[in-house]
């Protein structure tokens, strides 16, 4: 039953997740280009490939949607005794639901990643519930298992939930309101598409630190890519 497909952004995510993971020009398992990651996927892993890892996130979807908009405004409310100004306040009530929103999908984001860089068949890897039982065995509920790179997927979703709340909610209240409603879906639409472009450009190289913490390392038995600030200076210094 859990590994019946179901269409989301997940099989998109697959692809990026082995993206980010592979170690540069050096790596023999290296992608050319994002058609090339498609098509050996689908010739080595087949079309259900694609989806692998799809399991934790939509199980983590609820309760992540929920704690990131409840503790917003939570933390927005207590924010207003401080006596911020109100673009900076948005800005620290995204960073606050943040944090908290990435302490709650961590241990899905460890189950995803380490199904999706999984190489074999899709219906030749565990489930989501064997493999995360098999992460609690192996190394724990910690840093080194189930809550592996939880730095780095703090300052995932912390900048990027202060990048687009502060940003959209700022630039909402300066763009006039349009009377057709229409007009007023643009301009609602593009305020959010322009907030989440940014907020994703700013906070993809936490992204990537976390992919590779939480992916396979390049040298069996050796930890090559411990924390988060210290994994993206290596990137940086070996990738560019």
């Amino acid at each position: 039953l859990l590994k019946i497909p179901a269409f989301s952004c997940c099989d998109v995510n697959c692809i990026f997740s082995r993206f980010q993971i592979q170690r540069g020009k050096t790596d023999p398992t290296s992608y050319k280009s994002l058609g090339d990651c498609f098509r050996t996927i689908f010739q080595r892993e087949g079309f259900l490939g694609f989806y692998k890892g799809i399991f934790p996130p939509i199980l983590a979807e609820t309760p992540k949607r929920a704690v990131k908009f409840f503790t917003f405004e939570q933390y927005k409310k207590l924010l207003g005794y401080a006596s911020l100004p109100p673009g900076l306040a948005f800005a620290v009530a995204g960073l606050g639901s943040g944090l908290t929103e990435a302490v709650v999908v961590n241990p899905f984001e460890v189950v995803k990643v380490t199904l999706q860089t999984n190489r074999n068949a899709f219906t030749e890897q565990p489930s989501s519930f064997v493999q995360a039982r098999q992460i609690i065995k192996t190394d724990g509920l910690g840093f080194q298992g189930l809550n592996k790179g939880l730095t780095a997927t703090l300052g995932r979703h912390g900048v990027f939930n202060m990048v687009y709340f502060g940003f959209y909610f700022n630039v909402k209240n300066i763009l006039p309101v349009n009377k057709d409603p229409n007009l007023e879906f643009l301009r609602k639409f593009g305020i959010g598409l322009v907030s989440g472009t940014i907020a994703s450009t700013i906070n993809i190289p936490f992204d990537v630190a976390k992919s590779r913490i939480q992916g396979p390392q390049p040298v069996p038995g050796e930890i090559k890519y411990r924390t988060c600030f210290k994994t993206m200076a290596t990137v940086y210094k070996e990738e560019g």
